[in-house]
This record gives C-alpha cells, sequence and structure tokens, in this order.
C-alpha cells in the first residue's frame, strides 16, 4: 500500500490529535476505534470481508504498510472468521501508541520531548502538515453541511469519529450539536463502517463479555451496561438487519 492515500486509522488519529495539547482527544476508546479502523481498511484493500457479524481473511497476501499487515496476520492465524466486536475488544490494546510511532516515521507528525512539573518526561506530538488535517476534517464538514452522501473511506471515518466520541472535539459546545448528531448519521452510508463502529460502542459498553454469558444468562437478568442479557442487540443483530 502506498503513501499517496492515508489509511483509515492513521486519519482517525490524526482527527484526534489536539493542536494545542499535543495530545489525543478520547485516549482510551482511541485504541478501540484504531482497531475498527485497521479492519475497515483490510477490507477497502479487499484482505478481508464481513461474514455476518465475523470477519474472514480472504487473501493473505500482505498491504505493504506494516500495522495493516501485523493486523492482517493475526486475524490470518485466528483460521476461523472472528466476531468483529471480539477482535476489537480483544487484548491488543496500545495501538494509539503504535499509530503515533507509525505515523512519527511516515513523517506526518513530528515527536516533541517535554516534562509535567518541571520532572516527569513527556512527549507531545505536532502535526509535520496542517493542511493535512485540515483537508481530513473539511472532508466530514463538506458531508455534513451538504448531506451528499460521502465516499465509502470519508463515511467509514465519520462513522468510527463518532463511536469513539470525537463529535464533541470536532464540533464542541452548542453551536456544535447539530454537527454532532449529523456526524452520527453519516454511519448509514457505509455498511462495513456502520457495522464496526456500532462494534466499538459495543464494546466500550461491554456486550462482547455479556454476549459470551448469554446462553446460562437466566431470562430478565441484565448485563454490565444495563441492558438485558442476551437480547439480540449486539453487532449480530444490527448486521442482519441490514
Amino acid at each position: 500500500m502506498g503513501r499517496g492515500r492515508r489509511t483509515i486509522p492513521e486519519e482517525l488519529l490524526l482527527l484526534a490529535l489536539d493542536p494545542a495539547t499535543g495530545t489525543t482527544a478520547q485516549p482510551q476508546t482511541l485504541d478501540l476505534g484504531l482497531a475498527g479502523a485497521q479492519l475497515v481498511e483490510l477490507s477497502l484493500a479487499g484482505r478481508i470481508v464481513p461474514d455476518g457479524d465475523r470477519i474472514a481473511v480472504v487473501v493473505p497476501r500482505p498491504t505493504g504498510d506494516p500495522t495493516l499487515d501485523h493486523a492482517l496476520e493475526l486475524l490470518r492465524r485466528r483460521g476461523s472468521p472472528v466476531r468483529a466486536a471480539h477482535w476489537i475488544g480483544g487484548p491488543r490494546l496500545g495501538l494509539r501508541q503504535t499509530y503515533l510511532a507509525h505515523l512519527e516515521r511516515c513523517g506526518m507528525v513530528t515527536a516533541v520531548a517535554g516534562q509535567v512539573c518541571g520532572v516527569l518526561p513527556t512527549t507531545r506530538y505536532q502535526a509535520s502538515d496542517d493542511c493535512t488535517n485540515a483537508a481530513i476534517k473539511q472532508r466530514l464538514d463538506t458531508a455534513i453541511r451538504t448531506g451528499v452522501p460521502p465516499d465509502p473511506r470519508t463515511a467509514a471515518l465519520a462513522a468510527l469519529a463518532h463511536a469513539v466520541g470525537l463529535g464533541k472535539h470536532l464540533y464542541p459546545g452548542n453551536e456544535g450539536r447539530s454537527s454532532r448528531s449529523r456526524l452520527r448519521d453519516l454511519i448509514r452510508y457505509d455498511p462495513l463502517g456502520g457495522m464496526v463502529a456500532h462494534a466499538v460502542m459495543d464494546v466500550q459498553n461491554g456486550l462482547p463479555a455479556q454476549q459470551q454469558q448469554g446462553r446460562s444468562a437466566p431470562a430478565g437478568s441484565r448485563g454490565p451496561a444495563g441492558r438485558p442479557a442476551a437480547a439480540g442487540r449486539g453487532v449480530a443483530s444490527r448486521v442482519g438487519a441490514r
């Protein structure tokens, strides 16, 4: 995969990067969003396909992008299709730092060393090209403002940005309320991106663990997010309804 086009994980991280602080918004959920963005990018590259609420590898050939290829190899090793929510919620945290290092190697961000309270070392990240970040945001702005169906990459990016809670970062305050609502609505323009975004939100709500226990849960019991256990509101039911 050439460097002529940024991947969806790269764009999601650049959207989350705060130019004032040099840190990323929503750090706790961004790892989940990046894992989901890898699935979307691998699908667009023809390496994986959705199989209901699962993801199946169809072409294990490397893409040339080391971070995507690592994810592809992990999926291949599973040997059978894996549920998107289980993949996203798996023990592969740290993607934010992995992608920050990746963007630094690619020259898209610059790491700036500093200190907190004059003692603790810290690292801030600055986008190397503000025009690039502005162009990414402009694609979302255009889709929100015009109502014209966006291309699949932009729709998937919007869906993931909403899923990880970047709406308030991109469109803050009361004046951004309508834009946040329209950002959420863009999820319908890309079925795969929408499915992955819903999987990200399900993981945040604790549904993967709940679904595993659903077969033995008594009727009327409630899961960790306060939803009825095995209520059929996970990713599978959403995909089946499409």
